[in-house]
């Protein structure tokens, strides 16, 4: 657990914020689906289809977790993946806004180094 405690109005905002990044994933999913579902020409191609649903749902799933123990860091993951605008969030408290940047800038030197 991290500590933090969320408001009323800052759970209030931060569920519409998580909504909408779960409303984008999903539409890009559902794009990339259509896509691949109009080239499908083979009987076997629809099964391949049919794991790419299963492997996007597992991601989503395991990607947006609402707990507020994990609330910040989701938050941070769902900004980097371009899934969530930052001003969403606006109206959170700095501390939150610190934990998400720390997250981000963290995240951002471990990929620049790796």
């Amino acid at each position: 657990m991290n500590g933090f405690s969320w408001s009323a109005s800052e759970k209030k905002l931060a569920r519409h914020a998580f909504d909408m990044a779960l409303e984008a994933a999903l539409a890009k999913t559902m794009a990339e689906f259509k896509r691949k579902a109009s080239a499908v020409t083979q009987p076997s191609e629809m099964w391949e289809l049919e794991d790419y649903l299963r492997e996007e749902r597992r991601d989503i799933d395991r990607m947006f977790d609402y707990r507020y123990s994990q609330l910040i860091y989701v938050l941070a993951h769902l900004i980097r993946l371009g899934h969530l605008d930052e001003k969403l969030l606006a109206g959170l408290s700095q501390d939150k806004w610190d934990a998400i940047r720390r997250d981000l800038a963290f995240t951002a030197r471990r990929s620049a180094s790796g």
